[in-house]
């Protein structure tokens, strides 16, 4: 028997184990078994992207000239439009050959930027919960994360501040992700004008994920990072087609702001790949184009759905704030409901008995435990059968629990 081992990078074993894995073993399990597994744990927009998209994406992918590899820092036609709807929704003028950049979705491309900007002994702030890869982009990338808890006031803007004063070296990096995932959080106009104000004073960049900056409701508009006067001296904003235009799959994202962090992510991209597909890249320009009001009855869809689960939730006894934008309903679950029990494994409960995956919190950081994120990617019709499933266990479970105990 082979005694050789291969041992993994130092960057590797920093990750913690993935907190999804044993839901994801259980939905395929339970999925093989032929349960109908209401999957409301994952942001993957299931409605379809604008057809006139399709089209573009069919007919450029005929073109043989779009076979050939592509720029990594995206073609020019399509940064060009990304700068121009940057002008017409945030009013924030944009050179698109210096200061935009495509990315393999917009994952990509903040992973890719935390490895141009970060290395051992840097640090970055997170908030508390995050996105996953806000803290594992960090990680990666071999630099230390200080979590603060997430807020959307002064006071979380002070804690930032206290963070900088008492740590030397001061932390290189700010990273902020309003609409928030998977809290839903919003800002309005004036919040990113202090936070410019502080990475000034206390010499930090910042990062801005900017996903769900589309998907708003009830009148709300998210503001841009990059319409406070300063932004760009410190900091960049990501964005993506995922969301605003059912383009998960394409895989394409914007970075834009500061050109040095832009040309930094250019210089790592170069060495790492060479661009999307580019009848890709051609059928987002049409996106970007002309799809403003398939975002607009998209935003319908989400807002409806949105209603339906804030108010079943609340029937049942959990506690929602109704969110104003995002593709997500952060919902806390009442302790007599959870019974000393995590959310990871509340969350497996769900999936075992009542056939509805959710995201359990914890997986988003401490701050996180006692909420489950609820994606709103399923029609209405589906989205009542899950709270009448999520009602149903919570009414039978204390009759399930005592039938386990007399069988035992």
């Amino acid at each position: 028997m082979s005694t050789f081992e291969i041992e993994p990078a130092q960057r590797i074993t920093r990750l913690p184990p993935y907190l999804f894995a044993r839901l994801n073993a259980l939905k395929l399990l339970k999925r093989q078994q032929g349960a109908d597994i209401i999957d409301l744990g994952m942001g993957n927009p299931m409605d379809a992207a604008p057809q006139v998209v399709i089209d573009k994406l069919c007919e450029a992918a005929r073109d043989p000239r779009n076979h050939r590899y592509s720029a990594s820092k995206g073609i020019k036609n399509l940064r060009r439009e990304v700068a121009l709807k940057y002008q017409r929704k945030w009013g924030v003028d944009l050179d698109p050959e210096t200061e935009v950049l495509v990315c393999i979705g917009s994952k990509e491309g903040f992973s890719h930027m935390c490895l141009a900007l970060l290395g051992p002994g840097d640090t970055a702030i997170v908030p508390d919960p995050a996105y996953p890869i806000h803290n594992y982009g960090v990680v990666l990338a071999g630099g230390n994360v200080i979590t603060v808890p997430l807020g959307n006031d002064q006071r979380f803007l002070d804690t930032i501040a206290a963070v900088c004063e008492h740590m030397f070296p001061r932390p290189k990096l700010l990273i902020l992700n309003y609409p928030h995932n998977p809290t839903a959080m919003t800002v309005d106009e004036g919040f990113f004008d202090t936070v410019v104000e502080l990475a000034r004073r206390f010499g930090f960049c910042v990062i801005h994920d900017f996903a769900y900056g589309e998907t708003c409701f009830d009148g709300y508009k998210a503001p841009s990072f990059l319409s406070a006067k300063g932004a760009k001296e410190v900091g960049v904003e990501f964005t993506t087609m995922s969301k605003p235009y059912n383009m998960a799959g394409f895989r394409v994202g914007f970075v834009a702001g500061n050109k040095e962090m832009v040309n930094y992510l250019a210089t790592i991209k170069g060495y790492y790949d060479y661009g999307i597909f580019q009848a890709i890249q051609i059928a987002s320009i049409i996106a970007l184009r002309d799809c403003d009001e398939a975002i607009s009855e998209q935003n319908k869809k989400y807002q409806s759905r949105r209603d339906v689960v804030y108010e079943g939730l609340g029937r049942i006894g959990w506690i929602v704030e109704k969110p104003r934008a995002s593709m997500f309903v952060w919902a806390r679950i009442p302790d007599e409901h959870l019974r000393g029990k995590g959310t990871i494994d509340y969350a497996m409960d769900l999936m075992e008995y009542a056939e509805v995956a959710v995201a359990p919190g914890a997986a988003f950081g401490p701050n996180g435990e006692k909420y489950v994120r609820i994606a709103l990617v399923e029609n209405e019709q589906r989205l009542r059968q899950a709270i009448r499933n999520i009602s149903r266990f919570i009414q039978e479970r204390p009759i399930r629990k005592k039938r386990q105990a007399s069988q035992a």
